[in-house]
C-alpha cells in the first residue's frame, strides 16, 4: 500500500536573523500516516495548534485539504518521493489522498 506522511508543526523554524525557513520547528506536534489507495482516504483532524505541515508522498498521489476533503486525481498532484510544506490556519482540517499516475 502507498502512503502519505504528515508531520504537524506549531510554527516554522527561523534562522539566526529571524527569517522564516521552509521547515517546521522541532519537536513536531505529531505525525500521521494515511494510506492512499484507489479511493480517497482522509487523515485524522489536524491538531488545533498545527499551523504548518510537511507532507511526504511515497508514491504518485493527489491530495486535498478540507474539513471533509475528497482527493481527486485531477488536482493537487504530488510525485513519488516528493515532500511539500503547507501553512494551515483552520482548526480541524484534514488531508485526503488518492493514488494517481
Amino acid at each position: 500500500m502507498a502512503f502519505i506522511y504528515i508531520t504537524e508543526y506549531a510554527e516554522q523554524a527561523r534562522d539566526t536573523k529571524g527569517h522564516l525557513l521552509p521547515a517546521g520547528l522541532e519537536p513536531a506536534i505529531t505525525d500521521q500516516r494515511v494510506g492512499n489507495a484507489g479511493a480517497s482516504a482522509q487523515s485524522a483532524a489536524l491538531n488545533e495548534r498545527t499551523k504548518f505541515v510537511m507532507i511526504h508522498a511515497d508514491s504518485i498521489c493527489s491530495i486535498k485539504f478540507g474539513l471533509n476533503p475528497t482527493a481527486v486525481v485531477t488536482a493537487h498532484r504530488m510525485g513519488a518521493g516528493e515532500t511539500r510544506y503547507y501553512g494551515v490556519n483552520i482548526a480541524s482540517l484534514k488531508v485526503a489522498a488518492v493514488l494517481n499516475t
